[in-house]
């Protein structure tokens, strides 16, 4: 498989997924950090990547995604963005209500 259908793959199993350096439970970057705590605050499960893992991946998800850092947020396939997005929304109860609908998808 080549590394954009793996990124397709990614995206099409995992109704919300972060592209992120660490894990969550050990984030290797402030950014990353912050995101996963704006993602847990909303309650559901979300799937995550560690680029740093895959120089090959973190460098295709680049061109992929035409968005140059990371972490990067997708929800249903579509690129939400990074940190400072992620935070803005989770702000506004935007995040909330995305990542509570997609979700809700998985479970139907």
């Amino acid at each position: 498989m080549d590394i954009n259908e793996t990124i397709k793959s990614q995206l099409d199993e995992n109704p919300i997924i972060l592209y992120m350096k660490g894990t969550p439970q050990a984030p290797q970057c402030g950014f990353s950090a912050k995101t996963v705590q704006a993602l847990m605050a909303c309650g559901e499960r979300f799937a995550f990547v560690n680029i740093l893992d895959n120089q090959e991946l973190r460098e295709a998800l680049k061109v992929y995604s035409s968005w140059p850092t990371y972490p990067q947020l997708y929800i249903n396939g579509d690129l939400v963005g990074g940190c400072d997005i992620v935070l803005e929304m989770s702000e506004s109860g935007e995040l909330a209500t995305m990542v509570k609908a997609a979700a809700k998808q998985t479970e139907a």
